[in-house]
């Protein structure tokens, strides 16, 4: 039972990876990017990617 929470818990934090990865990919798009905004993405990115490291 614990890996099917295990594997689900993984899932929704590989596909809330993928929505900042989009949004950051959009925000790097635009004629003048808030490189605030940029910063604060590519800090979630992270401690998103090191959650999944962990998990």
């Amino acid at each position: 039972m614990a890996s099917i929470a295990e594997s689900s818990h993984l899932t929704a934090l590989q596909t809330k990876h993928a929505g900042i990865e989009a949004r950051l990919r959009d925000e790097q798009a635009r004629p003048v990017p808030d490189t605030a905004m940029i910063q604060s993405l590519k800090k979630q990115k992270l401690k998103l990617k090191e959650e999944i490291a962990g998990a």
